[in-house]
């Protein structure tokens, strides 16, 4: 009897031992010792910006003699003197950032320091230090500070490339001021392209980030550094559950380039992209939606000096598939300047292998289009009328012939495919419009049932391709 209850006793002892291995297993990760060993890295960053008031008294405006817990005082104090005379005042702002090298260097983002006339940089110790902006890069949004100090502790840089959407992460930072505050959560996402970054594939979270993150760092359970926190999704200007990191390579590319150039060069192709929709893969006999649409060639550009067409669908660069038009930016902005690329073209449903001398990205002008208009023609059978383009508005969207302006639309083909009045339609079934009466013959020929690519420039947006589709009578 009693080895039989020393067996009941050691069963149970094994079930229990078993089922709380399997609870540690599957729990949640023990981040103590990834802190612990990364936190003296990371640091709180405190801007100071002197600021004049805008503020205006009238002329011959006196201060009034407010009682002592008037809460007018300190207004008045705040921003003028005693005799009523305009005063300064400062701008104070949080951010975080950490150290990449024992000798003070610090990555952060541009806009913690952007406009800052004072960087004081705070360590886990509570040493203090002023900081020199070495260089910053408005289109990634990070920046480099450089400390008087040495022997500093340095973070591990790991390799955003290798993370895995649901795998998590870890954020320190100084969220409203609260210094060496944690956040943990998981990759929600990669290569995410947001509004006007599109140098950047962001790695997307939903670790916790609120102002005063900016600039830290985000980790992988091994400690290594595989993000910098920069940008939240919010309505509310708090957290909302999604979060926005710069890969690691990224912001270390720029870093290594301000350090010794004090500038960033990227890579430049010289093409307008756009995705590719259903209805448009259609339109180009591609039997799924792949690839970034060349929407323009732009002159003296290493696109064009390359042999690159409008229509020309881009399906890799350098043997990296381009699955979306977001991909393709990145990847030309990371290539160095005179280096030589392999991209490969869907061209006229038949692909195409093309060599391109990558260039230096330029600065990029807005382009605007007068509302002055010629003569315009009859409506045509999509529903729209068009007429010529004048000298002025050629040179506007430097269009140096061909190309028909839309001036009125109708409940049509067209309105349907997303043309709107002021769009200049360039190219219509892979054919490039000549004129006015070239445009509406061709127009007549289209096959009823059928997608076509039509291509448009769209005033302040550039040039875009639609799917234009005549449906049966």
């Amino acid at each position: 009897m009693r080895e039989d209850l020393k067996n009941i006793v050691g069963w149970v002892t094994l079930f229990f031992i078993m089922a709380s291995s399997s609870v540690q297993a599957n729990g949640l990760p023990d981040f103590t010792s990834l802190v612990e060993s990364n936190s003296a890295a990371v640091v709180n960053i405190s801007t100071t910006q002197k600021t004049k008031s805008h503020s205006k008294l009238p002329k011959d405006f006196q201060i009034p003699d407010l009682p002592e817990d008037s809460p007018f005082n300190d207004f008045f104090k705040r921003f003028f003197d005693e005799e009523g005379k305009q005063q300064d005042f400062d701008t104070n702002s949080l951010g975080s950032g950490f150290i990449v090298s024992d000798d003070g260097y610090v990555i952060t983002n541009n806009h913690v320091v952007k406009g800052a006339d004072e960087v004081l940089v705070r360590l886990n110790d509570r040493r203090e230090y002023p900081a020199k902006v070495i260089g910053t890069d408005e289109r990634t949004d990070v920046a480099v500070l450089k400390i008087d100090a040495d022997h500093l502790p340095v973070l591990k840089i790991g390799s955003s490339s290798s993370l895995k959407v649901g795998e998590w992460v870890l954020a320190i930072g100084s969220p409203f001021g609260f210094d060496y505050s944690v956040t943990a959560g998981i990759v929600s996402a990669k290569g995410r392209s947001l509004p006007r970054e599109n140098y950047v594939p962001f790695i997307q979270t939903d670790v916790a980030i609120n102002p005063g993150n900016s600039g830290g760092p985000l980790f992988n359970l091994k400690g290594e550094v595989v993000g910098v926190n920069s940008q939240i999704y919010s309505r509310t200007g708090g957290f909302m559950g999604l979060s926005f990191a710069i890969p690691i390579e990224v912001a270390m590319n720029v870093a290594n380039q301000l350090r010794k150039n004090g500038r960033v060069s990227r890579g430049w192709l010289g093409v307008l992209i756009q995705d590719v929709n259903s209805d448009l893969a259609e339109s180009f006999g591609m039997k799924r939606p792949s690839g970034a649409l060349v929407s323009r060639v732009l002159p003296d550009s290493p696109a064009a000096d390359a042999g690159f067409e409008v229509g020309d669908i881009i399906l890799s660069f350098n043997g990296e598939k381009v699955n979306r038009s977001k991909d393709l930016p990145p990847l030309v902005g990371r290539t160095a300047v005179k280096e030589s690329a392999k991209v490969k073209v869907l061209r006229q449903g038949k692909r195409k292998s093309l060599t391109v001398k990558i260039g230096e990205l330029p600065e990029q002008d807005e382009i605007e289009v007068a509302q002055t208009t010629p003569k315009a023609a009859e409506e045509n059978r999509i529903g729209i009328v068009v007429t010529a383009l004048t000298s002025k508005q050629r040179k506007q969207l430097d269009i140096e012939k061909g190309g028909v302006l839309v001036v009125s639309t109708n409940q049509g083909a067209a309105t349907k495919a997303g043309i709107h009045k002021g769009d200049v339609i360039t190219m219509l079934n892979n054919t490039d419009i000549e004129d006015v009466e070239q445009f509406n013959k061709l127009v007549d020929d289209l096959q009823e049932g059928k997608s076509i690519p039509v291509l448009i420039h769209r005033p302040r947006s550039g040039p875009l391709f639609l799917a234009l589709k005549i449906k049966d009578e």
